[in-house]
Parts: structure tokens; C-alpha cells; sequence
């Protein structure tokens, strides 16, 4: 029987990485985005090769809607050509970045960058991988704790993702027709480099988090990975629509 696909945008490096390899290690094919870091990326592929899944990375810009066709042109010929399929299962919209601005020096500008990759990417790159993916299959989109909490300069950032968690849930009733289930996973602090690795080399913030933290410690990326590959599996068949929090127990 042939491996069930996963595409994973922004998966060459940090929680994306890990998506990537935690669902290659439950027998999934994985196809990677990448941005610029081409080693990286194709870094990922060899490690999952060598488990004994195919993949591949393809570069994606999620903030440049023009070229979302040539990406998808691009898609379609992985897949028949070292898939053999026309479809993929599983869609992980991961891929995205973080700025840490006050609210009051928050400029257009910024507010735009965050817009088009951390939501109108995600809506209308969805809107294009939907014909691509198989009835039954699934969609999961990466929030973050602080679309449902409040922390001092991701005013901008934290409500993308709450639109994001809004998506989710229109998502999960428009497609529930081909049975394609739609959930939010929702990470706290993780120390990766993201928003300039803020939460992994600050001292003070790292404390910080610990301290807010039931489980007493700042997340890492191998703590999101198997949740993600979880709600890409039959296990997680009857579940649509969800918001589910990986945070260690923040603020309770």
C-alpha cells in the first residue's frame, strides 16, 4: 500500500523540521517548503530518505501570492513524477514569521509583512492546495498560544493568528462535505531561532516562560512535531475543528 503524503510548509528548520521528521517516522511521504535555506531543506529530504520515505523540497515564498501557481505547476509534476500520485493527504501550513514590536511602533509596513504570510498566504494557498488533496485528508494550521493569551509587542502578530484559528473552524465546516478534517495547533514558547531565537538565547524571557510554565520549562520543537503527525493520522479521524494548545501548561 502506498505511504500517505504530507506537505509541510517552511520545513526545513525548526518546528516545521520536526513536523516533517515525526510524520516520516509514522510511515508518511513529506514534501518540504523552504524559503532560502536550500541546504537545510535538502537536508531534511535525506534524513527522511533515510527512514524510508520519499520526499522532496520545493522553494515557496508564502507571502508572494503571484507565484503560488508556479508552485502548484510545480507540485503537480512531484507528485506524478517521484510520487506517483496526483493528490497529497495532508496539508501542514507552518510556514511563517515573528516580530516582536510595541503596538504604538507597529508601522503599515510591518503590519503588511505579517499579513501576507501569517494569514492571507495561509487563506489563499489553502484555497489553491484544496483540489490537491485527497478526500478524507486533512489541514492542519500552526497558531500560536498567543492568539488566545497577551504578551507585550505581538499585538500584530497574535491577532494574524487569531484569524488564523477563525480560518480553522470555516475551514473545517466548508470541507467537512469531502470529509477533509481542519485543526489548530497552538504552540507556546518553543526555543527555536524564530523571531531572532528571542525565547532560546534571552536569559531573562527564558526564565520568564519557565515560571509562567506548569510543566516548568520552555517548549521545544520535538514537542509540537508529534502532535502534528498525530492529527495526520487515523487516530485522529474524528477530530475537525479544533484548537489544541501545546504549551506545557502556560498561565493556568
Amino acid at each position: 500500500m502506498k505511504n500517505k503524503i504530507a506537505l509541510v510548509t517552511g520545513g526545513n528548520r525548526g518546528l516545521g523540521r520536526d513536523m516533517a521528521l515525526q510524520l516520516a517516522r509514522k510511515g508518511l511521504d513529506v514534501i518540504i517548503t523552504y524559503y532560502s535555506r536550500k541546504e537545510e531543506a535538502f537536508q531534511v529530504v535525506e534524513d527522511i530518505q533515510q527512514m524510508g520515505c520519499n520526499a522532496t523540497a520545493l522553494q515557496l515564498n508564502v507571502g508572494e501570492f503571484k507565484d503560488f501557481d508556479h508552485f502548484f505547476n510545480q507540485l503537480v509534476r512531484e507528485l506524478k513524477e517521484n510520487f506517483v500520485s496526483e493528490r497529497f493527504d495532508y496539508l501542514i501550513n507552518n510556514a511563517g514569521i515573528g516580530l516582536n514590536i510595541p503596538f504604538m511602533e507597529t508601522t503599515e509596513e510591518q503590519f503588511d509583512l505579517l499579513l501576507n504570510v501569517q494569514y492571507k498566504g495561509v487563506f489563499f494557498f489553502t484555497q489553491k492546495a484544496v483540489n490537491l488533496i485527497k478526500d478524507g485528508g486533512g489541514i492542519v494550521n500552526i497558531s500560536s498560544r498567543l492568539a488566545q493569551a497577551s504578551m507585550p509587542g505581538y499585538a500584530a502578530y497574535a491577532a494574524m493568528k487569531g484569524a488564523v484559528e477563525t480560518l480553522t473552524r470555516y475551514l473545517a465546516k466548508e470541507l467537512s462535505p469531502r470529509g477533509i478534517k481542519v485543526n489548530a495547533v497552538a504552540p507556546g514558547p518553543i526555543a527555536t531561532d524564530f523571531a531572532g531565537g528571542v525565547i532560546r538565547d534571552n536569559v531573562q524571557y527564558n526564565a520568564k516562560v519557565k515560571e509562567l510554565t506548569a510543566l516548568g520549562r520552555v517548549g521545544e520543537p520535538e514537542d509540537i512535531g508529534g502532535v502534528v503527525a498525530f492529527l495526520c493520522s487515523e487516530d485522529a479521524r474524528w477530530i475537525t475543528a479544533q484548537r489544541i494548545e501545546v504549551s506545557g501548561g502556560m498561565s493556568l
